[in-house]
């Protein structure tokens, strides 16, 4: 058996993840769910064989040297794969991603609209946060992508490893892979800023130099978008600065509350009706009052700015959430599941009829 062979019944059964192990079946991921397949239990010999011609000599001194190896991997027609190949219990093991050739619109995605005009502005720093797994990466191919559609600018992205390949349209873009084109996130940074470049895509914010030159680029006139692993705007605004020596923080929050443009939060639901997943979005845009929140430290006031600012384009996770069950996309009870506040989402949907809750009526709504 080949590693192609693999990765096309990966694709060919609507797959995210092949897992590759010693001692287990080859397994899927399946509409967030793993799946063992009938094939036959991984020998050492057989991991090794799977996984070994995948490396160029250069990429298997890497692994053998530091253990753990990211890198991208094509195979023409069919699709890219984000692949992470790792030693566990002393034997060879992988896990590997389906990225899609063609890169989704924001239409198609369900993205909020105002990120549309998130992708005109001409200088901030735009977060897209989440847990592993719930498509940031196709959320900010889907905006680069907006990008290079409807304005005439220069990007470059920095990402571990290179994920989604643009095109020239109206943009010129450069993609730089780590371990590739680049030795870290923070070099490549400072050596990015001296080529001109409008739009930067920094693929995660990881330490505290990534995250203050993001911080710098987004100040100096650049549109800056990044990742982090965070699961709403509030956790996101302390996390940043968090980073920060204490004695830093108070310049960094002044800095990073006039930098800031958007945090978009996301996680993955599996749909109600159709085969797949659907994603909810919270949406932070930063007005003139959460710039001032921010700047004081007072980031648990930030949620109810989100509730109340749909007029800018803002909604909470919950509201998102609500919408979905209403349009019969999600079941409630996995909306319920990935709210931070059941209660309050519980009471919310009581009053929308959407559930019956004792003492709650939908007539309030």
């Amino acid at each position: 058996m080949h590693i192609h062979d693999l990765l096309r019944l990966l694709v060919s059964r609507d797959a995210s993840d092949l897992h590759v192990r010693v001692g287990e079946p080859p397994i899927l991921r399946i509409h967030g769910h793993l799946t063992r397949t009938d094939l036959p239990r991984l020998t050492v010999e057989d991991a090794e064989n799977l996984l070994y011609p995948m490396l160029n000599e250069e990429r298997r001194h890497r692994l053998e040297t530091e253990l753990e190896l990211d890198m991208s991997y094509a195979i023409r027609g069919l699709a890219r794969f984000r692949v992470n190949m790792f030693r566990q219990r002393g034997d060879l093991g992988a896990a590997m991603r389906c990225i899609p050739i063609n890169i989704k619109t924001i239409d198609d995605i369900g993205l909020p609209q105002v990120s549309k005009q998130l992708c005109m502005l001409p200088r901030g720093l735009i977060l897209v946060t989440g847990p592993t797994g719930c498509g940031k990466s196709t959320t900010l191919a889907a905006m680069i992508d907006y990008i290079n559609e409807h304005r005439q600018c220069h990007i470059i992205t920095v990402e571990d490893p290179l994920e989604f390949l643009h095109q020239d349209k109206k943009c010129a873009i450069e993609q730089r892979e780590l371990a590739e084109d680049t030795h870290s996130f923070a070099e490549a940074l400072r050596h990015v800023m001296r080529q001109a470049p409008d739009v930067i895509l920094v693929g995660e914010m990881r330490d505290l130099e990534t995250i203050a030159l993001a911080i710098t680029a987004a100040e100096t006139g650049h549109l800056v978008f990044a990742t982090l692993h965070t699961t709403d705007a509030p956790q996101t605004v302390d996390r940043v600065i968090d980073v920060f020596p204490p004695d830093q923080q108070n310049q960094i929050r002044m800095q990073f509350s006039v930098t800031l443009a958007s945090v978009i939060s996301q996680v993955l639901l599996p749909r109600k009706e159709e085969v797949g997943r659907i994603a909810a979005f919270e949406v932070m845009v930063v007005t003139p009052g959460i710039r001032a929140l921010i700047r004081e430290g007072k980031t648990h006031f930030l949620y109810t700015d989100i509730q109340t600012g749909g007029q800018h384009g803002m909604q909470t996770l919950d509201q998102h959430l609500l919408q979905l069950v209403h349009q019969g996309k999600v079941a409630y009870e996995e909306a319920l599941a990935k709210t931070s506040n059941p209660r309050d989402f519980e009471t919310r949907a009581a009053r929308q009829g959407l559930v019956s809750l004792p003492g709650v009526s939908a007539a309030a709504r």
